[in-house]
């Protein structure tokens, strides 16, 4: 890839840590598939992605995401994140991985597994 894995997936996990979703939106390209727990069909593009995250935002705690681990695989990467539910944690933590393809420096497929810690 042709961009820095580990700031890409930095960037995009402060991103979703602030809950800003115009910032992520501009990871995502215009015809983007997002898949997670809620969303096991898939949402594809910008149109479907906006009102998901609006409405995910506006229904859970803060949460903080920090990068762990990242891996460089045919046509984008997968990483490994880990986060904290609320005032430090005290509302749980998950540990997290993405598959994500990209091009042109856009995520064009974004599969997420998500794992619920012991407290």
């Amino acid at each position: 890839m042709s961009f820095d894995i580990d700031r890409f997936n930095a960037d995009w996990l402060a991103a979703w840590s602030a809950k800003d979703v115009e910032k992520l939106l501009s990871f995502y390209s215009a015809d983007t598939v997002y898949k997670d727990a809620q969303t096991a069909a898939g949402l594809t593009g910008h149109i479907l992605l906006r009102p998901y995250l609006e409405g995910l935002f506006a229904s859970t705690p803060k949460m903080i995401y920090t990068p762990d681990e990242t891996w460089p695989i045919p046509g984008g990467f997968c990483g490994r994140w880990y986060c904290a539910i609320g005032p430090s944690g005290a509302d749980g933590r998950m540990r997290g991985f993405d598959l994500c393809l990209v091009r042109d420096g856009k995520i064009t497929l974004n599969e997420v597994y998500v794992h619920v810690m012991p407290a």
